[in-house]
C-alpha cells in the first residue's frame, strides 16, 4: 500500500470519517482536540507523518511567552519585530495566536502552567525567557516547545538563537582589516547573549595576538538606549586624551550607535572621518545624521521562520533528537567605517611570545 497519506487506512483504525481524518492531516482547525490526537497517534504508527508535505503545520492554537517589554515596540522593538515575523510565518495557517506576558527570570510559574494547561494550547515558543523553572516546567508539560534566543541549561527543549559570538567576532574582525587597531568596545551585558558577543570579540583580538584590556577597550552601559550610550561616551570622551582616542568604535546596537555618533558630534568629531562607528543589529537605523551605518545584522525574521520549522518537526517527529540551531549574522557594510592605515607606532603583538624564548 503507498505509504503517502493513508487517509482511508487511518479511518478505518481510528473510527473517524475519511473527511475528519483529511481535515486533520491538512493541519485544519475544525476538528476536536480528541480527534486530533487520534490522527496523528495513527499516522505515526504507520509511518505517514515522515512523509508528509514539509508545509503542513498540524497545530491550530500556539501561545508566545515572552517578556513584557517585547509586547511594546518603543521598548524592545527586536523581539517585537521577532513576535510580528512568527505571525507573518503563521499566516498560511489556521493558528489561533496567543500571547503570554512573563519574567525573563523569577517567571510566574502558576500563570505558565495555567496557559500551557489549557486544553486549546497545543504548542509553545519561549521568547527570550531565561527562567530554568520554566524550561522544567515545559518539559513535565510535555507539549511541543520550542525556544528563541534562550536555552534549556539541561538540553532537553529545541531552540534557535543568533550565533552571539561568532557575530561579535566577525565584527570587530572586519574592523581589524580595515585597519583599525584603537578599537572601543560599547556594550550592554544584561544578558548572557551580550556577554557571548563579548566573548566573540574577545576572540578577534587573541586570534590576532592582541591583548584585550577591559578598561581600555571596553565601555558598558545599562541599557540600549542612545541616551545613555550618549552620556557614557561622552563621559569617556572627556577623560581621554586626543592623542589616545580610538580610531573606532563598535556598539552593541543601532540606538546604541546613535548615541555614539551624537557624543562624538559633541566633541566636534566626524563619522567617518575623525572615528569610526560600526552596530551590531543594522536593522532600525539605515543611517545616522545622514551616514550609512555599518553594521552586522542580527537574525531576526530568521528566528521565527526557523522556530516555526522547528515545531512542525516536533510534531511530526517528537521523538527526534533536540538540538540548538544558531543563525550568522549578515554584513551590511556602508560607510561609517573608513579603511585607515597602520598605526605609526604600536604593535599588532604582545610582548610574551608562543614559545619560549632561545638561550
Amino acid at each position: 500500500m503507498n505509504k503517502r497519506l493513508r487517509i482511508a487506512e487511518i479511518a478505518a483504525r481510528t473510527g473517524l470519517s475519511v473527511s475528519t481524518v483529511s481535515r486533520v492531516l491538512a493541519g485544519k482547525a475544525n476538528t476536536s482536540e480528541k480527534a486530533r490526537h487520534k490522527v496523528l497517534e495513527c499516522a505515526r504508527e504507520l509511518g505517514v507523518m515522515e512523509g508528509m508535505a514539509a508545509g503542513r503545520l498540524l497545530l491550530n492554537n500556539l501561545v508566545i511567552f515572552a517578556p513584557a517589554r517585547a509586547f511594546d515596540e518603543r521598548s524592545d522593538i527586536f523581539y517585537h519585530r521577532v513576535i510580528q515575523s512568527i505571525s507573518k510565518c503563521l499566516a498560511a495557517y489556521e493558528v489561533r495566536l496567543r500571547y503570554c506576558a512573563l519574567e525573563e527570570f523569577d517567571s510566574d510559574a502558576q500563570r505558565f502552567l495555567a496557559r500551557m494547561n489549557d486544553p486549546q494550547t497545543q504548542a509553545a515558543i519561549l521568547l527570550g525567557i531565561d527562567d530554568p523553572h520554566i524550561h522544567d516546567l515545559a518539559v513535565d508539560v510535555g507539549k511541543p516547545c520550542v525556544l528563541i534566543n534562550c536555552r534549556d541549561r539541561r538540553m532537553r527543549l529545541p531552540a534557535v538563537a543568533p550565533d552571539h559570538r561568532a557575530i561579535g567576532e566577525y565584527a570587530a574582525d572586519y574592523l581589524f582589516d580595515m585597519g583599525h587597531r584603537e578599537i572601543v568596545n560599547v556594550i550592554c551585558l544584561r544578558r548572557y547573549t551580550m556577554e557571548l558577543r563579548l566573548a566573540g570579540i574577545v576572540d578577534a583580538w587573541r586570534a590576532r595576538n592582541l591583548p584585550f584590556n577591559e578598561q581600555q577597550h571596553l565601555l558598558t552601559v545599562p541599557g540600549f538606549s542612545a541616551k545613555e550610550t550618549e552620556q557614557r561616551v561622552s563621559d569617556f570622551l572627556a577623560q581621554t586624551a586626543e592623542s589616545d582616542l580610538p580610531t573606532a568604535f563598535l556598539v552593541g546596537g543601532d540606538f546604541m550607535a546613535a548615541g555614539t555618533m551624537s557624543a562624538l558630534a559633541r566633541h566636534g568629531l566626524r563619522v567617518p572621518q575623525d572615528v569610526s562607528v560600526m552596530s551590531i543589529d543594522g536593522f532600525n537605523l539605515a543611517a545616522i545624521q545622514d551616514v550609512p551605518l555599518s553594521a552586522v545584522q542580527v537574525p531576526r525574521d530568521e528566528l521565527a521562520a526557523e522556530a516555526v520549522y522547528m515545531l512542525q518537526q516536533r510534531l511530526v517527529r517528537p521523538d527526534a533528537p533536540v538540538g540548538t540551531l544558531l543563525l550568522s549574522g549578515t554584513p551590511a557594510l556602508r560607510q561609517s567605517v573608513r579603511r585607515i592605515r597602520p598605526g605609526k607606532d604600536r604593535t599588532a603583538v604582545e610582548s610574551e611570545g608562543l614559545y619560549d624564548s632561545l638561550p
